[in-house]
């Protein structure tokens, strides 16, 4: 999932972009309102943790030019004022969620798995498909009774494949989402990270679950999941 943390505090703000990319999230930065709103008019993030006090203006009109536009990306703002009136501000501006500085990452993370969760009708952070079992919260992957050894990037893409199973995804929706705003667009990195996380799918000489859909992406099969069960 492609996030976007909107904060000035420079050092608040690396650790973010960190901990939050160490749970296998793409993740860009803005300082300024301005900038944020620049960004989510060229990508299409799924969520935004936005701070309500910024150098050009407040995470509140930020919030309200968003939806505005109309954009459907979860937001959850970030505040120093935990009082009831900023609190009920935020959410009727738009906002999804309002979490108190300080915050442990730990709670920060729940949060959005929360919020990510509301778009995809997944009720908990484990995602199931047959025997293919994915745990959010835990970072881990296991098909049957074998754990899987994935890279960040290799989870990401299969988080993403499995709330949308036997759906064609393409290799420019995965680099939207999938990574980060330094991807390049013209490498093969979809492609040879494709490749990787369908080996480490597939099973002896059973159909691989991950299948390249020539021309159009790739698509996570729902029904050869539940038959290798």
């Amino acid at each position: 999932m492609r996030l976007l943390v909107v904060e000035d505090d420079e050092d608040l703000a690396a650790a973010l972009v960190a901990g939050l990319g160490r749970a296998g999230y793409a993740v860009d930065h803005a300082a300024t309102g301005a900038d944020a709103l620049e960004k989510a008019r060229l990508t299409d993030y799924d969520l935004l943790v936005l701070d309500v006090n910024l150098p050009d203006t407040t995470g509140f009109a930020v919030c309200r030019e968003l939806r505005g536009r109309g954009t459907s990306a979860r937001i959850l703002l970030l505040t120093a004022r935990g009082g009831l009136t900023d609190r009920i501000r935020g959410l009727d501006e738009g906002a999804d969620d309002y979490l108190v500085k300080p915050f442990a990452l730990g709670e920060l993370l729940a949060r959005i798995r929360a919020l990510l969760r509301r778009d995809t009708g997944v009720a908990s952070s484990v995602l199931e498909l047959g025997e293919l079992v994915l745990d959010d919260a835990r970072n881990t992957v296991t098909r049957g009774a074998r754990e899987l050894r994935l890279t960040r990037k290799e989870f990401a893409v299969l988080r993403y494949l499995m709330v949308r199973p036997d759906h064609v995804i393409s290799a420019e929706e995965l680099l939207d989402h999938v990574w980060d705003e330094h991807a390049d667009p013209f490498t093969q990195t979809v492609r040879v990270t494709v490749g990787t996380l369908r080996r480490k799918l597939t099973v002896d000489e059973e159909p691989p679950l991950l299948e390249t859909v020539i021309g159009r992406g790739y698509r996570l099969r729902a029904r050869a999941a539940e038959l290798s069960a």
